[in-house]
């Protein structure tokens, strides 16, 4: 996991990077917390990243996701620490490549669902992080170079992303506001494709 601590400052850094127009999101449709959570959570993970480097996958994921989940708050630090949680779950004893990381992603994904009770179409994160997990699923499946996986994965979620801004909102405080938040993009549907390109960006640049 010695790329843990370059994944980390690159999430850091586009999460700054977009702080107001993110909070700005959030505060038209939701708490306007979201940012402020999440960079708590991530203040967090950098205070420990030589450890997490030194770790093998199963145990990141999971020191990663009680670390989110005692350190962000808010719905958001129950559903990113249920996400590695599962993924260290899934992880244990299982050989690190695209194919079996497809696999263990959907499996934290799907947890995520469950845990937010919420699916496509909600206009919540998962509708960035479902079409991640389809499109890294179908490029597992037809063997398709790292570099283009990752190149998809990022148009992936940015499309994902999109697509919130014409949907209404039925979960969270976003639900409150019926057809207002149409026109909106949903913060967590953002900040997860800037997490997720920042995370492809920095794989790239190993290429």
């Amino acid at each position: 996991m010695s790329l843990l601590p370059d994944f980390i400052t690159a999430i850091q850094q586009t999460i700054h990077t977009h702080e107001i127009e993110v909070t700005e999101l959030d505060k038209a449709i939701g708490d306007g917390d979201h940012v402020v959570n999440l960079q708590r959570g991530l203040a967090a993970l950098k205070t420990i990243e030589n450890e997490l480097a030194s770790l093998d996958y199963s145990s990141a994921f999971m020191k990663i996701g009680m670390t989110l989940m005692s350190t962000m708050g808010g719905a958001s630090g129950s559903l990113f620490g249920t996400l590695f949680i599962s993924m260290a779950k899934a992880t244990k004893d299982q050989p690190v490549n695209l194919t079996s990381f497809a696999a263990v992603f959907a499996q934290g994904v799907e947890s995520v669902k469950q845990r937010g009770k919420a699916d496509l179409g909600e206009k919540t994160m998962l509708d960035t992080l479902i079409p991640v997990v389809n499109s890294l699923q179908e490029s597992a499946q037809n063997n398709e170079s790292l570099s283009a996986t990752l190149e998809k994965l990022k148009l992936v979620a940015i499309k994902g992303m999109e697509s919130t801004e014409g949907m209404i909102a039925t979960k969270g405080r976003a639900s409150f506001l019926g057809e207002r938040a149409i026109g909106h993009i949903d913060a967590g549907a953002r900040t997860s494709q800037l997490m997720i390109c920042a995370i492809a960006d920095v794989l790239l640049a190993q290429q």
